[in-house]
Parts: structure tokens; sequence; C-alpha cells
């Protein structure tokens, strides 16, 4: 394992007996005692990590999180040595269960860490956006590597605490951008190495498939519903506001609320437009306009988005206007000489459904200094337009390397110290950022002018104070003292 800065335990150490003597203190102490699930025969059985390998707490094992326990499993260099999910009698959290039957079962990641905090070398955070952050920091703070789905956190705030304890705490921190990894990543970099990207001034980036909130309509917050038995509504709420239960806002439907979720900008643009923001080294955006919002609610994402994203010059790079479009029918200008689609066979449907068959698959168009690229989502390389101007570069272009790791082995690799994650929160934080600030624009529907310096948005008050989120609930704000 990455060695780990001793006093930097220490400290944490100390401030997690503080944590918990804190939440007894509040009369939370039944948050630890009544939902520790037993493995399936009875008992709850450590495990150490023999042959080297990381032994790995999973904390959300349905939908997503399932699929990266089952990818971080399937590179042979992990051992599951726990399961945590708010709703183990949920239908989607079954099949991780029974593949693991013998691992021990948490409801609450506290509890987790409190019972089995020695025994855990890393821990991946598939659960819901507006979750991630307590689950990643009270990990990093105790010393645990960490694999986070994207976006990294749900506030401007969260994600640079999130990078601030990436490095207090010498940790293997990796967003689960699994493109990251693959074959765009790699031909996108020596692309820019040698030239053949360069100068480049605008990019658009669409993503402009069927989402949950397409065709919603809503007043308010829902009504109260009664909470399932199997769930633990107040672990899943977590740092997040005050909400009254309602199945419209759990199994992927919280994507459409802002109080939970990052949109569709969040959802895709990790995987649209991540190797252009890490390699053409954009940073932070100076301006963020709301050029365009069809259906906007001060509660569920908008039905369109168009969103300007304008980047300063950086050392000799000129400055950069990225343009998101989201939305059944708000699709990007393309080039005359666009041709198809870029398509990865391999990335997932959006997460109800599919894409229209008549819509434009997500992707991105990259105009630089002589030459225009088109390319798709997540791992998808890019292709030089027109095609004749393709054939007439193909001699020119360098050799791409091949991954020496898929993006779940990267992250295990990278705990082992044998490689450095490729979309570590030092890496992929400014991107969430970005797309952070895109959200504050949808939700207030404005031209939002920022300092990249101060951190703060400087026309805006109302969105200068979404930048830290909502305030933590009642025992939740020990999470950004950590």
């Amino acid at each position: 394992m990455n060695p780990i800065n001793r006093k930097n335990l220490a400290v944490a150490q100390i401030r997690r007996r503080s944590f918990l003597k804190g939440v007894l203190a509040t009369g939370a102490a039944s948050i630890f005692t009544p939902q520790l699930l037993f493995a399936a025969d009875g008992s709850a059985i450590p495990t150490v990590s023999p042959n080297g390998k990381v032994n790995l707490a999973c904390c959300g094992i349905g939908n997503r999180g399932a699929e990266d326990v089952n990818a971080l499993y399937a590179t042979g260099l992990a051992n599951i040595v726990a399961l945590c999910d708010t709703d183990m009698g949920a239908p989607h959290t079954q099949a991780i269960l029974k593949k693991f039957p013998n691992v021990p079962r948490f409801q609450d990641f506290r509890q987790m860490f409190d019972k089995m905090g020695k025994d855990i070398d890393a821990v991946s955070v598939g659960t819901p956006d507006f979750s991630h952050f307590p689950i990643a920091m009270l990990a990093m703070s105790l010393g645990k590597h960490v694999y986070c789905e994207k976006p990294m956190g749900h506030s401007f705030r969260q994600i640079e605490l999130m990078m601030a304890a990436e490095k207090k705490y010498g940790v293997a921190a990796q967003m689960g951008n699994q493109g990251h990894s693959e074959a765009n990543y790699f031909q996108f970099k020596a692309w820019v190495d040698a030239g053949i990207i360069k100068n480049v001034t605008k990019i658009s980036a669409f993503m402009n498939g069927t989402r949950r909130w397409h065709g919603m309509t809503v007043s308010g917050l829902l009504p109260a519903q009664p909470i399932p038995a199997s769930l633990d509504w107040e672990t899943w709420l977590a740092t997040a506001e005050e909400h009254k239960y309602n199945v419209g806002y759990v199994n992927g439907d919280w994507r459409s609320w802002f109080d939970f979720g990052n949109g569709a900008l969040g959802d895709w643009g990790a995987h649209i437009f991540d190797t252009a923001h890490e390699f053409l080294q954009l940073g932070l955006p100076t301006e963020v306009e709301a050029v365009k919002l069809d259906g906007y609610s001060q509660f569920i994402f908008p039905q369109a988005s168009t969103l300007a994203f304008r980047f300063p010059a950086r050392g000799p790079l000129p400055p950069v206007e990225l343009t998101w479009y989201d939305g059944k029918k708000n699709l990007p200008p393309l080039p005359d000489n666009f041709g198809t689609a870029v398509v990865d066979p391999n990335i997932p449907p959006p997460s109800k459904g599919s894409a229209e068959p008549k819509s434009l698959p997500p992707g991105k168009v990259i105009y630089g200094e002589g030459l225009t690229f088109k390319g798709g989502s997540h791992a998808s390389t890019l292709k030089i337009i027109p095609e004749a101007k393709a054939q007439e570069m193909a001699a020119k272009l360098p050799p791409v390397p091949k991954s020496t790791s898929n993006h779940h082995e990267n992250f295990l690799l990278a705990c082992q110290g044998k490689e450095k994650c490729r979309s570590s929160f030092a890496v992929a934080g400014p991107l969430c950022q970005t797309m952070a600030l895109g959200v504050i624009a949808q939700h207030v529907n404005a031209k939002l002018a920022f300092d990249p310096a101060t951190r703060q948005i400087t026309n805006h008050k109302v969105a200068n104070g979404l930048l830290a989120g909502v305030p933590p609930r009642k025992d939740w704000e020990q999470y950004y003292n950590l």
C-alpha cells in the first residue's frame, strides 16, 4: 500500500475519536449499534490481505455501485471485506449480496468504519452524487484509499475539500470516469504532445439523450410517503438538506433534483470533455453563461440547457469557449463535414432507458489551429474531419500508447504504489468544479463571473452562496472539518 504520513494518520485517528465522541454526545449513538447486518451464515468475518491484495469496502452496491464492485473484484487485486448500502432490501442490491454472501454488511458507513476500520485499505463509493462527500472524507481522514464515482462531490466547496484531503492524507483517490484509462485518454495526450491538437479556441460538447426529468413539471418538493422498512433514510440523506421520503427521490430519480443530483452535465460531462479539460489545461472558467434554459425550475433540472464556459488564456494557450448542450431537441451546431457521430459501443445507456434512435449520440467537436476533431464519449477516440483531411494527416499522426491497466485496475495498483491514479482528485477536481459552476448557472438562470483566484462568483450573491452548498444537517457538519 502507499505509505501514509504518520503524523497525518495520528491526527486523523484523534479526529475520528473526537467525531465519534461528538456523535455520542448528541444522543445519536444508535447509529453505530443496531444496523450491523451480518453475513448470510450469521458471522462477521474479518478478512486480512493475503498476496498483497487490497482490502476493499464497498459503499453503494446497487446499479452503478454494483458495476464498480464487480469491476474492482474482477481485477484480481482486491478482497471484498465489507458491503454497505442504505437499503439492503432493495432489488438492485441483491446480486452483490448473493455474490459475496459471507462478507459483513452495514447500512451506515460510519458504523462500518467504526467496526472494521482496521481491516479496510480502500473504499469504493458508488452512492448518489450528493452522498459521495461524507463517505470519501471520512475514509481519507482514516488513511483509506478512495474510488469515487463521478462527479466527486455535490458542491464546489465539497470538491475543494476532497482535493485538499487527498493531498493532506497522502491517499490514492480516483474518480470513476472510466474512459480516463482507455484509448481516448492516451490518444488525446499523444496528439497534444505532438502538436496535432493545438491552439484550441472552441469546443462543443453535447448530451441530447432522454433524461429522467424530461417531461416532468413540479411546483415544489414531493409529498411525504412512508419510508420502506428496509431503508435507512437518515443515512441516505447524509449531508443533504432535510427532506421527507418520497420514492421520486430514490433509485436514480435523485438525478432530477438540484438538491441531490448534478443533471446531464454532472452525469456525462466527465465522460465527454474530461480529456480536453486535462490536456488543454483549462482549469477553472472566468465566466459561465446560461445561454438557453428551456423549462426552468427551481427544483429540477431544465428540459434543455445551453451553457457557455469561458476559460482564459493559460500562458501561451489561447482562451477557450466550451459550449454544453443538453436536451432532446437542443442539438449543437455541427460542421458541414461532420459526417456520422463517433460512438463507443461499450458505453452504458443513460440511466433511464436509452437515447432516442434519431438523437445525436453524446460527443464533442474540438476546433483547433488548422484542424477540427469530432469525438464521442468515454473511451472513444477522436477523428479528424473532413475525411479527406484525416487521410492526408494519417502518416503524420504519432503512435498512441496502449493502456497498462483499466480504470479500476489503475486505482488498485495505485493503492499498492505501483501506478498513479489517472483521474486523481487533483486532476478530476477542477473538472468537477467547472461542472458545479455550470449547475449553479442552471439553478439561478444567469451569466456568472467567477474569479479563480478567490474562488468567488463576483456578480451574483445568490449564486456565490451556492458554491458552499446547503448547510449540513445536525451531526453531519463534522465531515467539513476532517
